[in-house]
């Protein structure tokens, strides 16, 4: 990203921020780095969350227990398969996200969009910026790995006068962003949400694309897909799919994905107006339309993008219960049981075929991610659990086993 688009006066601006306070639980969404970083303690998703009340604010209600599914996703109103009809170049999969976000400066919905661009020294490092013209946002397009401190702009923002923002991004900035909301001064705000579950430091990251490649510095792409598979790109044209269970995992040091990512309850972004993701799109993306501003930024797109209904097909609880037991043993310090090798290439055929896919795949990772957070919470925060863990996470992992004890 040249200079000159990093200034106020270009497409882009990518302002200085300022020191991250020192936290425990913490992935840097930025508010420490604010001038009142003790909102910290009534904004962070590591502290006490409180899903319903803020459930309710933004959508008008909490997740109803009568729609089964929205106990695993949240609130909505409609979930689709969707792709763009002409996929933009660069996009990480069609280019809903960009697409959506330059409609809204076109049509001058709002005075910027703060999302994240990539480091002009390491394309998957991510920094924030805010985005004035719609022409910035073919910057910001894919992938990027690594903590962002986004709400550090929110200050700068309101200090160059804007009041109508667009907020890209993942769900532990999205908390933060909606428990200071009514705070914050803008006239309007639009909040799309993209899935995460697993962060790490970006140096982390090119340790893990040395694991895929001989030539990891090349590599320009790669996307987790709910076909069991990850594929990578390289600056060449070359692809590479990889299937999940032959990925070197065992190879990544203990700590690769911190605590706070392992003990995250919020995989699908439920506060988002709209989420946009993969886990559900069977090879498309997958829209959670959460409430009335989701289907206003939806019907931006028009006939430029097709949906369908998302499918379901498989069964979760094995590879849940397989997860579980991995995991259980990973967080007692015990190796992980391997997969023979001649079994692997034969269980990768399988799993496509035959293991969760479409919704069923996605009710699988989110309660993955609910299994985890217990599991982890109490080998390493044992006293974190009265608060860090809704009502919700109990009622995932209670047919698992994980059931409320005396921590």
């Amino acid at each position: 990203m040249p200079d000159t688009d990093r200034t106020p006066a270009g497409p882009v601006w990518a302002p200085p921020v300022r020191q991250a306070e020192p936290r425990g639980l913490c992935t840097d969404c930025g508010i420490s780095r604010t001038t009142e970083p003790k909102q910290c303690g009534r904004a962070c998703q590591f502290i006490k969350p409180d899903y319903p009340r803020l459930e309710t604010l933004v959508h008008g209600r909490p997740r109803d227990p009568h729609r089964p599914d929205e106990l695993f996703f949240g609130p909505f109103r409609r979930m689709l398969r969707a792709s763009m009809t002409e996929p933009r170049d660069g996009a990480q999969w069609t280019g809903i996200v960009t697409r959506i976000a330059e409609i809204l400066l076109e049509t001058n919905a709002v005075d910027a969009v703060l999302t994240m661009a990539p480091d002009p020294a390491d394309r998957w490092r991510p920094v924030p910026v805010l985005v004035t013209e719609a022409s910035g946002m073919a910057q910001c397009r894919g992938m990027r790995m690594g903590y962002a401190p986004l709400l550090a702009l929110l200050e700068p923002a309101r200090a160059r006068g804007f009041k109508r923002l667009a907020v890209i991004g993942i769900p532990c900035q999205v908390y933060a962003l909606r428990a200071l909301e009514a705070t914050l001064g803008f006239d309007r705000l639009y909040v799309i949400g993209t899935p995460c579950s697993d962060n790490t430091t970006t140096e982390r990251f090119h340790q893990f694309l040395a694991l895929l490649a001989e030539d990891p510095d090349t590599i320009s792409y790669l996307e987790f897909r709910a076909d069991y598979h990850v594929e990578l790109r390289f600056s060449d044209g070359r692809k590479k799919e990889i299937p999940f269970l032959k990925l070197p995992i065992s190879k990544l040091p203990p700590d690769f994905f911190p605590v706070t990512c392992r003990t995250c309850v919020d995989y699908t972004n439920v506060l988002a107006d709209i989420t946009v993701g993969y886990m559900a799109g069977q090879g498309e993306q997958w829209l959670i339309v959460r409430n009335e501003r989701g289907e206003e930024l939806l019907s931006l797109l028009g006939d430029e993008v097709r949906t369908a209904q998302p499918g379901s097909a498989g069964k979760r609880k094995g590879p849940v219960t397989g997860f579980m037991k991995n995991t259980e043993r990973a967080a007692g310090g015990l190796p992980l049981r391997g997969m023979p090798n001649w079994l692997r290439p034969l269980v990768g055929w399988l799993m496509p075929r035959v293991g969760p896919r479409g919704l069923e795949f996605a009710r699988a990772r989110v309660e993955m991610k609910a299994v985890e957070t217990v599991i982890h919470l109490r080998r390493a925060y044992p006293k974190r659990l009265r608060t860090m863990v809704p009502d919700h996470i109990w009622a995932l992992v209670e047919p698992y086993g994980l059931k409320r004890g005396p921590d």
